[in-house]
Formats: C-alpha cells, structure tokens, sequence
C-alpha cells in the first residue's frame, strides 16, 4: 500500500501552509488524511482502507459513523441544533440527564455538561475547591486529564506542564501510580504516607486505567482503598473515565470492576460517538457546594446541553446497550490479552498490560515504538503511540470491531514489531 498516498501528502503540504506549529506532526511518510470511516474501517483521501485500532482517541465505542448515532443527529438538527445553555435549556438536556442518572452507579445524580473532557475536570475541580474550601489537588505520576490550564494543574506528564509551569500556580502533589502486580497494601500504604505529609488537599484525581501513558492498570483492589483513604482524610475523589467509560475496559465504567462510588466522576469522548460532550457527574452532598444560580453563572459555555450532543449521547447509549458492547469488550479483550502476551518473546517487548478493549505493548525505546506504528500503517492498521516515553503502542479499537479485523490487526502488530527489529 501507498502510504500516504499522493493526496495525502498534497493536503499535508496545505496544512502545513495554514495550521499554527505543534499541532499536527507532519513527515513524508506520516500522516494519512481520514476521509471516511464506518465501524472499525477509515478510508483515506486516496482511496486507501484501514482498520483502527485507535476508536479517534477511544471516541468511537459504538462504532465511526454509527447510523442509528447519525439518524438522531440528523434529526435533532433538523429540529434545533443549539439551545441557549444555561439561560434558556431544551428538554432533550433532561432526557439525558435521566437516562445517565439510570446508568451510573446509584448516587451519582447531579451534571454539569460541557464539550470536552478537560472541561468536565475543570468542572469537577471547582467543584472541589467550594465543597472543601481547599484549593490543592493530588494527582499521579502519568496522569493525562487534558492540556486546558486547569486540566494541566492535576496533570502529572511533565512535558506539558513545563512549557506553562510558570502560569500554573499551584504543584499538584504528585503520587506514584501503582502497576498490576503490585501488593495493594503496599500501594495503598504509599499513598497514604505521601497524603499524611499533606492537609491542603481538596481532592485526589485519578484515571482507573491509565491512557496517555499506555494503559497502565493499578493492582485490583487499589481504587476500593484510594475510596477508604479519602474518607479517612476528608479528601474527594474524582475519577477521571473520559476514556474508559462506556465500555471500554470491559464494563460500563471502570470503577464497577473495583465496585467504587466516586465523589466526582468525569466521563466524555465516546459518550458522543463524535458529536463533542462531556459532564462532570457526582454526588449531590458535593455537586450542591455550587450556590443556585441568581442569573448569572458562576461556571458555564456558550454550547453547555447543545442539543445535538444530548441527541448523540442517548443514542449512543442505547446502541452499546442493544449491541452489548460492554461485554463483548470484555470478551474480545481477553483474547486479544491471551495473544498480545506472546509478543513477550520479543527481546524489544518489555511489558503487555491492559483490559478490555484498551491494551499496550511497551517496547524498549521510543524510536521504535514510532517505526511499529508506521509500519503497521503502511499495512494498513491504526495505532497509537503513547506512553510518558513515548515507547508503548495502545490497541484501543471501536468495541463493534469485528472479530476477523481484531485478528489481523494483532497479526500486523506482530509482524511491525518483528519489522522493527
């Protein structure tokens, strides 16, 4: 396969010429340029067909270009296509309100919705500082919760952090975020030490599973005792499943495989299937810190409840629902888990992790974790490069991905690896 191909390379000469510097990467031999996607296949402007791997950053749960997602887009659009936020909502907020207050686990009631997730955890920041009238935050080693100014002061990957630390007031206390494998006391010991040293802290901020840094699962058992240390210390817990929920890890949210009830929980990315929303869901004792509103918001957007996210959400919704997304996650992960482990015989691979439909394979550099994902590419399968060192290759696929395309792609991950050596 020609990869990129000569179209792709015509519009990244374009984007080149228009887009502000450290947005796209751009090489002669990377990007392709999406044009179309359906399911678990994107096609190219050239023509060319792939199979992701990547679900666009774990967005596309149910599916690219899920038909029942895009006939109720349509349809709300055609219908209205913005409310007014907070001064005048739409019913469709409401509905969807009731339908995530059915889903989530029982206590979490009350929403603030937004288009992104660095919004959702800026939401549940502030929310934090008025329900503890503190204003640190722990966080962990690793950490990705956006790259938005209040997103980056519980962010805990130092690179991009630095270029902006002098804005960023406030350090956040930074915890070791303990792998699979390790003793959970021992974990949970640690992070009670480092929290005792502490009495400032309005919350702790954690994802249940690692993304960015490529998909790092804490010990099971580990996210019960963070919940035990936080109520011993006054502490909220905000968990962060922008990129785990609906799904992905094998459960409707991560949080159910350690049966834990967080103060805060941020979800988004998939939640739209593309169409961009968010929220920040939590319990009313801490959500109600926030004073009704006298006309004025303390804390809005121009597109809070835009109506065609509502309308993507619920249909989302019911889609992983009728498909059993979920489950079948959790059943295509632990086999891919089973075949991904056999890439350990490889003298570069120096770890495979995961759960569900969300994996990594960490490689012994950088370097070469690029030259897989390339040329996987030129085969014609999506990764992610990830990892706080840049050295780990994420599977993250859409949860429709049919069983025959998961087979393959972990077939051309072989053999890109085998490649690279």
């Amino acid at each position: 396969m020609n990869v990129p191909g000569a179209r792709s390379l015509a519009l990244a000469a374009q984007l080149r010429h228009y887009e502000q510097r450290n947005v796209t990467y751009l090489a002669d031999d990377f990007p392709i340029f999406w044009q179309a996607a359906n399911g678990a296949t994107v096609t190219d402007a050239d023509g060319n067909e792939y199979i992701d791997c990547t679900a666009a950053f774990g967005v596309a749960n149910a599916g690219h270009s899920n038909p029942r997602v895009g006939h109720a887009v349509a349809d709300q659009a055609a219908r209205l296509m913005h409310g007014m936020g907070d001064v005048h909502p739409t019913e469709i907020r409401i509905r969807l309100f009731e339908r995530l207050a059915a889903l989530l686990p029982a206590g979490l009631n009350r929403f603030f919705l937004a288009t992104t997730g660095s919004e959702a955890i800026e939401a549940a920041l502030k929310t934090a500082m008025l329900a503890t009238g503190k204003h640190r935050f722990a966080a962990f080693h690793g950490a990705y919760h956006g790259l938005s100014f209040g997103a980056l002061a519980v962010g805990g990957i130092d690179r991009f952090r630095a270029p902006f630390a002098r804005a960023l007031t406030e350090t956040p206390l930074l915890l070791d975020f303990p792998r699979e494998g390790t003793q959970v006391s021992e974990a949970a010991a640690s992070t009670d030490r480092a929290l005792a040293e502490r009495d400032d802290l309005a919350a702790i901020v954690i994802e249940p599973t690692q993304g960015r840094a490529g998909a790092i699962v804490p010990p099971p058992g580990y996210l019960r005792e963070l919940r035990r240390i936080c109520n011993e210390r006054g502490l909220l817990m905000i968990v962060d499943e922008i990129f785990t929920g609906f799904g992905r890890t094998g459960r409707w949210f991560a949080i159910e495989h350690d049966d834990v009830l967080p103060d805060i929980l941020c979800i988004g990315k998939a939640l739209g299937s593309g169409v961009p929303i968010s929220a920040a869901v939590g319990r009313e004792s801490v959500m109600d810190a926030w004073p009704l509103s006298s006309g004025e918001s303390l804390h809005t957007s121009t597109y809070l409840g835009n109506p065609l996210g509502c309308a993507a959400a619920l249909a989302t919704i019911e889609e992983l629902e009728r498909l059993d997304l979920p489950n079948r996650a959790g059943r295509l992960g632990n086999a891919m888990c089973s075949r991904l482990q056999t890439f350990r015989s490889h003298r570069c691979v120096t770890g495979v992790r995961g759960r569900g439909l969300l994996h990594a394979v960490e490689l012994d550099r950088a370097e070469r974790a690029q030259r897989v994902v390339r040329n996987a590419l030129r085969s014609g399968v999506i990764f992610l490069q990830s990892g706080v060192a840049g050295n780990v290759v994420t599977i993250s696929p859409p949860l429709v991905i049919e069983e025959e395309q998961l087979d393959r792609s972990i077939e051309v991950l072989k053999a890109a690896i085998e490649e690279s050596e």
